[in-house]
């Protein structure tokens, strides 16, 4: 493609990550990745729609939430990224994009599921970005059982709430003092929020009540306005697959979906630009599907 706006085959427009033996160490760097996402390096062409704009993206460092920052960097936004210290070798290259868009770019490294980590980074968007715009709950964790309930210990399940729900939770109640009129909140769903797996069923398990705080708060936000509204990714092809799911399911990845393949990244950042837009003034307490295919409703 030469941007993302030229038609294309969708079943061709990239191809089936190849198989591979290979499982990488959690989180997952984008640098140890047998094959590697896009996240629109090469093909994001921003014009202007977030021009001025202060966005805080969690989970920025890699995968949709590298894909997002840069198309919210070439749309004209200024961003702030969170992440896991150790994930700093991938936010040093979100960082490179950024800038290279001619935008700010904030590192804010932390593990979300304490409360504090999560005020420090809107009091860190208010004090170097001057306030937030837009507020992307994109972080979350997972990590597939095979034996399902049964291999899911109550650290894990800890582990997966906290990060997936209470860090949402949180993040959205203190930047809403600073949220003014036509700020936008978008969180990440999934797929697997009306179509659980039985490997990932905590995972699936935050992804719907996701679906169902984003209504909530968008009922609530609305007369302020506020609008929030969630992407439903399907199977895309991040370093969360090879770090967190069985090599046999890792290579099948997205093989299953209408379109036949697993999407990239970049597949996702143009639903979150028009999201964060006011193209979508109208739209509020929805989920939009990008899975292939697969239904989300």
């Amino acid at each position: 493609m030469s941007d993302q706006t030229q038609q294309t085959d969708p079943t061709e427009q990239y191809d089936q990550p190849e198989k591979t033996e290979d499982q990488i160490p959690h989180p997952g760097l984008t640098g140890d990745m047998q094959e590697q996402p896009d996240h629109g390096e090469d093909s994001y062409r921003g014009s202007d729609r977030l021009t001025g704009k202060r966005a805080v993206i969690t989970g920025g460092d890699s995968g949709i939430g590298r894909a997002v920052a840069l198309a919210f960097a070439r749309e004209g936004a200024d961003v702030l990224i969170s992440y896991l210290p150790e994930e700093e070798e991938d936010a040093d290259e979100t960082v490179r994009l950024v800038e290279e868009a001619g935008r700010k770019a904030v590192r804010c490294p932390g593990d979300i599921r304490d409360e504090q980590v999560c005020q420090q980074i809107i009091d860190t968007a208010v004090s170097e970005l001057g306030g937030i715009d837009v507020l992307v709950n994109n972080a979350a964790y997972q990590m597939a059982q095979s034996g399902g309930i049964a291999d899911i210990t109550t650290e894990q399940f800890d582990r997966v709430m906290k990060t997936n729900l209470y860090a949402m939770f949180w993040l959205c109640q203190k930047a809403l003092p600073h949220l003014a009129e036509g700020a936008t909140i978008i969180n990440t769903s999934s797929v697997q929020a009306v179509s659980p797996s039985p490997e990932l069923l905590d995972y699936a398990t935050t992804k719907a009540g996701i679906h169902n705080f984003t209504r909530g708060l968008a009922a609530e936000l609305a007369e302020k306005g506020i609008r929030v509204n969630a992407v439903a990714p399907g199977p895309i092809w991040t370093p969360l697959i090879p770090a967190t799911m069985p090599v046999e399911r890792a290579s099948q990845h997205g093989e299953s979906a209408p379109l036949g393949r697993a999407g990239q990244p970049a597949e996702l950042a143009p639903t979150y630009v028009f999201f964060a837009s006011q193209e979508s003034s109208y739209i509020t307490g929805e989920m939009l599907g990008v899975t292939g295919g697969n239904p989300v409703s």
